[in-house]
């Protein structure tokens, strides 16, 4: 199942040049600093999150249940990320791999060879993500947004890209709507100072319909970015990822 693009915006299957410019002509990276939000963004994360809270919990118990009963402790699974301005903060996950004794790792081990059944079937129903529903009522996070990127990847942005790192980190965004793990990093950076330059109410709006819309379709998280220049695993593994 497909989802319908983004109305007024880009194609699913756009092809996303080096520099992309705005409908008036200007860079992307110009437009940012100049509208780093619009106003009710809060409010709308606090509204929508009071709607699905309740349901949201029930899910997450039954799933870190399901977690806890096949592969055991720990449950959740806490990690530091690059927040908006890059300000770090603590983010929350349902775990969905293997734990690994210190000192065993392998190149790899930290991507899909670690994930566990349990954990590919949260990963595929994005319900590994629902904890960060307290991140966004912290506000550390917004519902729309870039994805928080561990510390070490924003290292590797170039001074264009760390222009993502204006907005609050969000549950989803553009990049999860128009490709999600199937882009590279350079790729989904691209989508992100697309929304960057141009947040709405409208667009947020839209966002989270098709960000259900692709949960439903089967969407999950299960790539690996082993060879992307962003995202290398060595890296990755040191940082706890």
């Amino acid at each position: 199942m497909s989802a319908p693009t983004v109305p007024g915006r880009y194609p699913a299957d756009v092809v996303i040049p080096e520099a992309p410019t705005a409908s008036d002509g200007a860079r992307v990276g110009d437009q940012v600093p100049h509208r780093r939000s619009y106003r009710g963004k809060r409010l709308l994360d606090l509204v929508v999150v009071s709607l699905i809270i309740v349901p949201a919990a029930v899910l997450c118990a039954i799933a870190a249940l399901a977690h806890l009963l096949a592969h055991g402790r720990p449950v959740l699974f806490r990690q530091q990320r690059a927040g908006r301005d890059g300000r770090p903060f603590v983010l929350l996950k349902l775990r969905t791999m293997r734990n690994v004794p210190v000192g065993t790792e392998k190149p790899g081990d930290a991507d899909t060879a670690r994930v566990t059944a349990v954990g590919r079937v949260l990963r595929r129903t994005s319900l590994d993500e629902l904890p960060q529903l307290v991140n966004v009522l912290r506000g550390q996070m917004s519902l729309v947004g870039p994805r928080p990127t561990l510390p070490y990847q924003v290292r590797r942005y170039t001074d264009r890209q760390q222009l993502r790192l204006l907005a609050a980190p969000g549950l989803t965004g553009l990049a999860q709507v128009h490709g999600r793990q199937r882009l590279s990093w350079t790729e989904r950076i691209e989508w992100d100072l697309h929304y960057v330059a141009r947040p709405s109410f409208r667009l947020d709006l839209v966002i989270l319909f098709l960000t259900v819309w692709t949960v439903l379709g089967g969407g999950g998280a299960t790539a690996s970015h082993a060879n992307d220049p962003i995202a290398r695993n060595p890296e990755r593994m040191l940082s706890g990822g």
